[in-house]
This record gives C-alpha cells, structure tokens and sequence, in this order.
C-alpha cells in the first residue's frame, strides 16, 4: 500500500506516522508539507520521519497531480491548523483549508485513489446548548477555522467521488504529547502554564464545553479510515472522533491540571467576554463503525505524559505563549524575517520560480 500524509510534519503527523508503520510495516509512507514547524522538535528521540519513505516539500495548494500515481490512500492534515491563525489568515484559511483540500480531493480521485481521509473538526458544530452535537444535526461554524472544514466537507458532498471512498474525521480538540509539541491547545496550555509557572492561567470563565482527544487517538482514527469498509458509512462519511466522557467544560480541565500537579494554582478570568465557541459532541456513531480503534488514553494520562515530555524537554519558560511552541509566532516572525509572505508562501521558492 501506497499512503500520502500532506501536513505530515506538523503536530499530529508524527504521531499517524509512527501508528501507521507498526500498524502497516511494508507500506510506502510518503510525506508532503510546506515545512513552516519542520523545525520545531520537542522530543530527544529520532526524527520522526525515519517512519516515511519519501518526503516531499511543498504548498498543498501547488501540489501535483503526478504525486498521485499509484497512491492507493491520502490522509490530509495540511491546513492552516486553528481559529489564532484563522483568524490572522483569513484568506489563507479559505485558500489552503478549502479550496486547496477539493482541489486535492479531485486529484485523488482522478488519479485512482481508493480513501480520502480529511482532518476535520467538531468546532463546526460551534456554539451549541443543550445536547450532544451528531452528524446529523446543522453545523453553526463562527470561526475562519471551522468555516474552512464545514466548506470541504459541503464541496465534497457536492463531488462525484465514486469509486473513491471519503472519510471526514470530524476530530475533537487535539492534545498530548508530539516530537512536534504545541502549546496553543487548551490542555497542552494548562500542563505549560502549571509547570513553568506554578498557576493555570484561565483566559475565559471557564464555563465553554470543549471536547478532547488526546493525539495518539487520532493517529488511530486515521488507520481506521484508511481501512474502512464504505459499506460500513457510506462511500462518503462524516463522524465525530472522540469519546463521550472527554466532554469537558474548560475549568474542569484546569482542575484536573492542578489535581495531578499538586500545588497548582488555578486562575479563572470570571469577568471575561464569554467564550462563543461552547459545544458537545455525540460520538456514539464512531463507537458504531470504529469500536477496534476506539480512544484508549484518558485524561490524567494524557496530562502525565505532557508532564514527562516537558520536563525532559526542560521547559520552564513562563512567556512560553510568545514561542515558538505557538505555531501562529513561528508564522509571524518567518513573515517579520521576510522569509514567508503575507500568503504563507516561501519567499525564496517564489524568488526561484520567477
């Protein structure tokens, strides 16, 4: 089998890689991505990507149709990855998240593709009361982010994919440890926030409900709908991808921070503007389809191993916010260094190419 992971040198593909070569060892991974966090390793062990084959640097939106020949499966991580850049990048957002990913998606199919897997998210579900968000209930995105997953999933209803089978994962929020750690997700904030400084700093009331998977859970979503049968879900399939009992309200998350690192301190900001982005998620239907790769980690383990990895790392910046462990600074300060432009293209490979 031939599998081809754009985005793969971000935060979550290390981790599909690493599940992808114990779960399929004679397979030909083969890496694409622009390379922006390449860079930013926050692990001591190997180079993840002595897990791929081939590697391939470049724009998804400039990716080549020839790529394709003789993939039998594509995950698509690439995008731009959360509402900070979203909303920096608007643009760019609709550009690589959107267009980029039906462009893609038509390449696959014309090139013989067998799976499509796109990375999308529960924040299209947006600001939600009452119960549990499922598939089939209307998506309220309110953020450039979300926006951009809700459009890809509607353009790929709208394709003739056949024979192609689609699967979109609809993820919960990410967390846990990666080589390529971030910190600006909730929970990798909190177990940051703790250690370097003692006191989880809660920016909202804390009242938002958000659901989590931890990263290792959806490297094994991802093997699943590599794999999935399209008589179980249709040719075209959307889910949500997590676990009923990782609905969380933010200030739960921060005080599950501070029972496994005694002495924490939590900080909620109880006069703060609420936070619209509030939802629930059902996910019974992957409990369905998927019950072999159902999510394992729980939620002190995750905060655990954020723990170990940081510690080794030996972290204890407390401006960490200001790092390059928050991928919207890494773009910003390759842009201040006139390294990146304004559309997120590399400034020295538009220089070649004129």
């Amino acid at each position: 089998m031939r599998v081809l992971i754009t985005g793969n040198l971000g935060y979550v593909g290390p981790l599909v890689v690493r599940q992808l070569r114990e779960a399929m060892p004679h397979a030909e991974l083969i890496g694409y991505d622009s390379a922006f966090f390449a860079h930013c390793l926050t692990s001591s062990d190997a180079l993840p990507e002595i897990g791929i084959n081939i590697q391939h640097f470049g724009d998804v939106r400039d990716l080549p149709g020839t790529l394709l020949s003789g993939v039998d499966a594509v995950v698509h991580l690439a995008a731009v990855s959360n509402d900070p850049m979203g909303n920096r990048f608007e643009a760019v957002t609709e550009s690589i998240n959107a267009k980029a990913s039906l462009r893609l998606a038509d390449l696959a199919r014309i090139a013989g593709v067998r799976t499509f897997v796109f990375a999308s998210s529960c924040s299209i579900y947006g600001s939600v009361e009452g119960k549990p968000r499922r598939e089939s209930d209307p998506v309220h995105p309110i953020t450039a982010y979300a926006r951009s997953k809700a459009e890809t999933e509607w353009g790929l209803r709208t394709m003739d994919l056949a024979p192609m089978t689609a699967t979109c994962l609809r993820f919960a929020t990410a967390c846990g440890m990666s080589p390529r750690l971030r910190l600006d997700l909730v929970l990798n904030d909190f177990v940051a926030c703790a250690l370097a400084t003692g006191e989880v700093t809660v920016l909202s009331d804390g009242s938002p409900w958000r659901p989590l998977i931890d990263v290792t859970d959806m490297a094994r979503a991802i093997e699943w709908a590599i794999m999935r049968d399209p008589r179980a879900g249709g040719n075209l399939l959307s889910v949500n991808v997590g676990s009923d009992i990782w609905n969380y309200q933010v200030k739960d998350l921060a005080n599950a921070v501070q029972m496994s690192l005694p002495g924490t301190r939590v900080s909620i900001n109880a006069i703060a503007e609420p936070d619209r982005r509030s939802y629930r998620v059902d996910f019974s239907l992957f409990r369905e389809l998927a019950p072999l790769h159902q999510p394992q980690m729980l939620l002190p383990e995750s905060i655990r191993r954020l723990q170990t990895g940081l510690t080794e790392m030996g972290f204890g910046d407390a401006n960490f916010r200001n790092s390059s462990l928050v991928r919207l600074k890494v773009l910003d300060r390759l842009i201040s260094s006139s390294r990146l432009s304004p559309d997120l293209r590399w400034c020295q490979a538009r220089a070649s190419a004129t």
